[in-house]
């Protein structure tokens, strides 16, 4: 477990985490979200103890990293990926960490066969890839089979078989009961991650809310609901605050905006309205996301070729 309290850290005039507190429980995937300057790395390298805060303290499994007597078995990171010797290879890259815990030579075997590196693990890591290079990173990470992982953009350079393997393994070690922390700005690979997220913004707290409390926080919500009798549908739920609007491809669609499900459901049965379909649309991820950090992001792109009025580019911290 990670517990963050009243983290704070100036560097100089600057405010880069602002009395932050939160806590990343086992079990479950955790999404570590917040734009470009939000002091999300800044708060990893806290908790890692590569910077000492200002105020506050971060702990792992109850005590700060720097404190446990083998950080590599209470907590693998991965921060930088490419923070390796480039004439060193995988297998004695992952030796030479090992070596500061008494992990077994074995051990880095078995990491370098579970990413998938075994077959070039004498290779010097300076030549691999970018996604080669993530999966020598996530190995390091696992190295001492650490009951907390914290990951910072682990699909980054990954191609679609390996964000699905880091995607699989990360639920797999949350059903383990480790706790992971994942940070990243691919969206819609967090969406189907992680099951609780940690916003935050100018270095302060936004959200701390699971997946299901994130998705009820967009502003556009509707219900689509299929039938072949749509002006009846609408006579029935004409009410002030409720708008039904057609989909204007499909003429037994509608997206009702005012109710929620169950209660579209029982004036329809009420009404004795056949109906084919009823299903809540959320907001994605990212429109979610968006919403709630628009008044924390430092660095916007402006131009004439924005996805929708409002979504001024952000760019990804």
């Amino acid at each position: 477990m990670i517990k963050v309290t009243s983290l704070t850290k100036r560097y100089g005039d600057t405010l880069a985490v602002d009395d932050l507190s939160f806590t990343v429980r086992p079990g479950i995937v955790t999404g570590f979200l917040g734009p470009n300057g939000a002091g999300k790395s800044t708060t990893m390298r806290m908790i890692l103890g590569l910077d000492n805060p200002s105020h506050g303290c971060a702990t792992v499994n109850g005590r700060p990293l720097a404190e446990q007597p083998a950080p590599l078995t209470e907590l693998g990171a991965l921060l930088e990926a490419k923070a390796i010797h480039p004439q060193r290879s995988a297998r004695n890259h992952l030796r030479a960490l090992a070596a500061t815990t008494g992990i077994s030579d074995r051990r880095v075997d078995e990491v370098l066969n579970l990413v998938g590196l075994g077959e070039v693990a004498d290779r010097p890591a300076g030549a691999f890839s970018l996604g080669m290079g993530q999966r020598l990173g996530i190995a390091s990470a696992l190295l001492g089979d650490p009951e907390t992982v914290m990951l910072d953009e682990p699909v980054n350079g990954l191609d679609p078989e390996g964000i699905l393997w880091i995607r699989n393994l990360l639920k797999d070690l949350a059903g383990e009961g480790r706790t992971v922390f994942v940070s990243s700005h691919l969206m819609s690979e967090m969406a189907l991650t992680a099951e609780h997220f940690i916003i935050i913004g100018r270095g302060r707290l936004i959200a701390d809310v699971s997946d299901t409390e994130l998705a009820a926080m967009g502003s556009d919500r509707r219900v689509l609901v299929r039938t072949p009798n749509g002006e009846r549908l609408r006579q029935v739920l004409a009410a002030d605050g409720v708008q039904v609007a057609g989909d204007g491809e499909r003429p037994d669609v509608f997206h009702v905006t005012g109710l929620d499900s169950d209660a579209i459901g029982r004036r329809s049965v009420e009404a004795g309205i056949e109906l084919h379909e009823l299903t809540p649309q959320h907001e994605s991820l990212e429109s979610i996301f968006m919403e709630l950090t628009q008044d924390a992001v430092q660095y916007h792109a402006s131009g004439a070729r924005t996805a929708h009025p409002s979504a001024t580019i952000r760019e990804a911290a």
